[in-house]
């Protein structure tokens, strides 16, 4: 007749906290290393004594900890890390999806950590992540310099930065067509006789609101159409900021015509907002969003695929992994108009 587990050692206090290898080394009668060779399903253990171990293992609820693992062993970790500015946004959790897909497909597992656009933070995470030997970052960079990765980007960690380039830093780099994508927008609205077209967008000094804004002014001096900056609203990245910057442009004695949005959130503090007048404005945000082809003027968007750059990610952190050494590169993510109704409104009658 077997002895079960518990039986053996009745009168032992049971584990405090996580249960360790060796308290399942106890449960069972055996040693250390035949906990390890079990767990690891290596040979040179007999049956009885295997059964033994895996009921112990059951009972406690042992878990092997395949990180303190490989950091003894020196052994790879099969994870790869992701730092965003903030899952909520569905920008971030489309490239997160997307860079899962492809870490899915070769047994690895993704650690997603949220910068929360603070440059300390997002410095304490990657220090905090390689100590736990990932294999290679994916970053949203919210800090301005990035050369205290040179020594670790030299020992052969893969880092893909992406939807802004890293300042001091040379490796691979993923962006939007930011600036494109902006022109495309004012082109827009100019093709349906607007000129008094108001910007509303969050910190022109990061990368993606510089290249935004630059499009919009591009495109103004390429039509020969002076930029009234009156017009221009930054930093309202804040529903709230949003929300007021578009009552008072509304409320100017000669409104915009027309309203560009630089992000997903700000235009839906913006729509937020509009709600409030008869005479809507005509409207194009950067950033698709959920509902946008619902509202009763669906919303047209500069739209783009957030999940093909997490998945063009991590193609090339996985190429870097099994020893690519082509030169670094910046890829370019096109992005699309897709006209629906708000951005074709034509200006108020003079």
């Amino acid at each position: 007749m077997s002895t079960s587990v518990s039986s053996i050692h009745e009168s032992n206090d049971p584990p405090v906290g996580r249960p360790t290898m060796q308290d399942v080394a106890n449960a069972a009668g055996v040693s250390l290393k035949t906990v390890s060779r079990v767990v690891n399903n290596e040979p040179r253990v007999d049956e009885k004594t295997r059964e033994r171990v895996h009921q112990a293992i059951a009972q406690l609820g042992f878990r092997r900890n395949d990180i303190a693992r490989s950091l003894r062993q020196g052994q790879a970790s099969s994870t790869i890390g992701l730092i965003i500015e903030d899952i909520a946004n569905p920008f971030y959790s489309s490239i997160a999806r997307g860079l899962e897909k492809v870490a899915q497909q070769y047994n690895y597992m993704l650690i997603i950590s949220n910068s929360e656009e603070n440059a300390l933070r997002e410095r304490e995470l990657v220090n905090a992540l390689l100590r736990r030997r990932v294999e290679g970052l994916c970053i949203v960079p919210a800090g301005i310099d990035h050369s205290y990765l040179a020594a670790e980007l030299r020992r052969g960690t893969p880092f893909i930065f992406l939807d802004r380039p890293p300042l001091q830093l040379q490796t691979d780099t993923i962006v939007l067509d930011n600036r494109g994508g902006s022109c495309q927008a004012i082109r827009h609205l100019l093709s349906y006789g607007h000129r008094r077209i108001a910007v509303i967008q969050g910190d022109p000094r990061v990368y993606t609101g510089a290249e935004r804004i630059a499009g919009y002014y591009e495109t103004l001096a390429e039509h020969g159409i002076p930029c009234d900056e009156s017009l221009i609203y930054s930093n309202c990245d804040e529903a709230q900021l949003a929300q007021q910057a578009t009552h008072t442009l509304m409320s100017l004695p000669e409104p915009p015509s027309a309203i560009f949005s630089t992000s997903n959130r700000i235009s839906i503090a913006v729509l937020r907002a509009l709600r409030s007048y008869t005479q809507q404005p005509a409207f194009i945000g950067f950033d698709d969003f959920d509902l946008a082809d619902m509202l009763p003027t669906p919303i047209t968007v500069v739209a783009h695929d957030p999940a093909a750059m997490g998945t063009r990610a991590a193609e090339i952190l996985f190429a870097r992994l099994a020893g690519s050494t082509v030169p670094f590169q910046q890829t370019i993510v096109p992005t699309r108009l897709i006209a629906r109704g708000s951005g074709e409104l034509p200006p108020p009658q003079a």
